[in-house]
């Protein structure tokens, strides 16, 4: 898949499939920006794309701020001269009941999984507009953007809404021939997932994937390197599901 030369943003970029995304663009030929709020492990993806040959930065970014997201996309183009790829995967959850759900917890999920979103497609687009870039646009939307589970409130809100914000993007930036796409993860083996299992909710996404195993955060920066890549160029307003079957409807319901 031709990457060779692109030059991506991936944020969340530190851990789990941002980490996985940003090696698999180096190998592939990207330069690519790491972003995130985690400086140290950030830092480590960086050197580790640097010790394969590959090119690579690394921007502390709290996706949840416009400007911080916005000088992210600059440092880029100061750097690199351009942005070819944007892919907005930075995202928390947060596993409580409804009715337990607090205010502060809704708000902050939302503000990095939704409202980030929002800002790394704005700021991308407009920087990708003033450059003449017919680039692309990747959003984190989730499975849990599609189907119901227990939990997860603001988590699910804000995914539901990315979904959206991909559709609406895609009509809106058609015409500078930006795309803007989305994959929709099952349940990904990194380490937010993990610390799901004594809430039993890591054991409920390995029964719904229809293989029952935890997908790889690397399966999933597969589907994100064909997206951005030219061959994948006929994607565009649609959220590519990578769940190894979770969103196929089921009967059972975790207890």
């Amino acid at each position: 898949m031709t990457l060779q030369e692109k030059v991506a943003i991936i944020t969340g970029g530190a851990d789990g499939i941002g980490k996985a995304t940003a090696l698999r663009f180096a190998k592939g030929g990207a330069k690519v920006v790491v972003a995130d709020v985690n400086e140290t492990a950030g830092e480590e993806v960086v050197n580790e794309i640097e010790s394969i040959g590959g090119q690579a930065l690394f921007k502390r970014t709290d996706v949840a701020k416009f400007e911080e997201v916005e000088a992210l996309v600059q440092a880029t183009v100061d750097t690199y001269g351009t942005v070819d790829v944007m892919f907005n995967n930075a995202g928390i959850g947060v596993n409580t009941p409804f009715l337990e759900h607090s205010v502060e917890d809704y708000e902050k999920v939302v503000a990095v999984n939704q409202h980030g979103v929002f800002y790394g497609m704005q700021a991308a687009a407009k920087k990708m507009k003033e450059l003449g870039v017919q680039g692309v646009i990747i959003n984190n939307a989730s499975v849990f953007g599609f189907t119901g589970t227990l939990g997860v409130t603001g988590y699910q809100a804000a995914k539901g809404a990315v979904v959206m914000l991909t559709k609406h993007g895609a009509l809106e930036l058609a015409p500078y021939g930006i795309r803007v796409v989305g994959v929709g993860p099952g349940g990904v083996d990194t380490n937010i997932v993990q610390g799901y299992r004594d809430a039993g909710l890591l054991e409920y996404m390995e029964r719904q994937q229809l293989r029952r195993k935890l997908i790889k955060p690397e399966e999933v920066a597969n589907v994100v390197a064909f997206l951005a890549s030219d061959e994948g160029n006929v994607m565009n307003g649609t959220v590519v599901m990578a769940d190894d079957g979770f969103s196929v409807f089921k009967s059972d319901i975790r207890p």
